[in-house]
């Protein structure tokens, strides 16, 4: 059988982001019933994805970065669960989609700069990564909102993986941007006009510091997601972290640090109140040990659990703070971030 028309020689990117304010309103049933608000920013670490012909017929997932790979022959049912889930999805989707059934025989291969579970929205930015790698190998008519919604569904609905909606549109889009979580799936991308020296003198004071330990979202979300219908203090919780996501635009906007400092800390109380097990006693123990260290505030990027630690600091106290994170075991250090969304390109043998 004849491959199908394409590029099969693609690179693409993705970038992971930081979770400002407003993380955990992106998802249903809260954003349907009362519109959710997100701020997030990209940063300089990405998922890459490539697709390489293959002359033997067979079609591979790899993710050298985790140490995984399986190989099908054409016809050959796919696992539907395992490490490279998202990987076979991806496949599975544009095969039905946009090839007609005709599966053609290529390398899907990825790696990512942060580990699953670090609350950088690896895992989505991984998804965008490949929908974009796909959408340029078939020239496939798709902006960044259709490229963040097809990763949404293959994700949410395909998979059935709990989460929200701020992963795909932070990848698809790139840069600070304020998002809207609305009824119907809609969804709306602001991006935020920050002045310049405001966002150099906010990158300056940001230290982000790796807890060491990787989480399964879904079992948090999937409790947020069930206090929501049972728990009002799940609910008050969520509209102080909307709110709080409002509060975070005007001060980045304003170039108030102390002021994003303060909206970091009143996110991290109120999504701890969401579910269980968002705080562990090493996210405690590294918060302990940054606040005595000169941080003016902080929270978890992501769901919580473990992942990323974020904090504001004055710049001029930044290398001490990651000296000390880093004595203490955490993984800390400089970020900055970035204003392109995912990206493909042809690789020129």
């Amino acid at each position: 059988m004849r491959a199908p028309a394409g590029h099969w020689d693609v690179r693409a990117r993705a970038p992971l982001r930081l979770g400002l304010a407003g993380g955990g309103t992106d998802l249903s049933p809260y954003c349907d019933l009362h519109g959710g608000a997100v701020l997030n920013a990209t940063i300089d670490r990405f998922a890459f994805a490539h697709l390489a012909a293959r002359s033997d017929g067979l079609v591979a997932f790899r993710a050298s970065d985790i140490g995984a790979e399986e190989t099908y022959r054409p016809g050959e049912p796919m696992a539907a669960n395992g490490p490279l889930m998202l990987h076979k999805a991806v496949y599975r989707h544009m095969v039905e989609t946009y090839l007609d059934g005709v599966a053609p025989a290529i390398t899907v291969s990825t790696t990512t700069d942060a580990p699953p579970g670090s609350g950088l929205g690896s895992s989505s930015a991984l998804v965008v990564a490949l929908v974009e790698a796909f959408r340029a190998a078939l020239d496939l008519q798709l902006g960044p909102y259709e490229v963040a919604q097809l990763a949404w569904r293959i994700e949410r609905r395909d998979l059935g993986l709990a989460g929200g909606r701020q992963d795909q549109y932070a990848a698809a889009f790139g840069g600070i941007n304020f998002i809207e979580f609305l009824a119907d799936e809609r969804v709306v991308v602001n991006p935020l006009r920050v002045r310049r020296g405001y966002v150099n003198e906010l990158e300056s004071s940001l230290v982000v510091c790796f807890s060491g330990q990787s989480r399964a979202s879904e079992a948090i979300i999937r409790r947020q997601v069930e206090g929501l219908e049972s728990d009002a203090t799940v609910v008050e919780s969520m509209h102080r972290l909307k709110a709080d996501a409002s509060a975070m635009k005007e001060a980045m906007l304003a170039g108030d640090l102390r002021e994003v400092a303060a909206v970091l800390m009143r996110s991290w109380e109120a999504k701890k109140r969401t579910a269980d097990g968002i705080a562990t006693t090493e996210v405690d123990r590294l918060f302990e040990i940054a606040m005595v260290g000169g941080a003016w505030g902080g929270k978890v990027s992501g769901a919580g659990g473990g992942g990323f630690l974020m904090f504001c600091t004055d710049p001029e106290n930044r290398y001490r703070l990651t000296q000390a994170l880093n004595a203490a075991g955490g993984q800390a250090s400089a970020v900055k971030f970035t204003f392109d969304g995912a990206e493909a390109w042809s690789v020129r043998g």
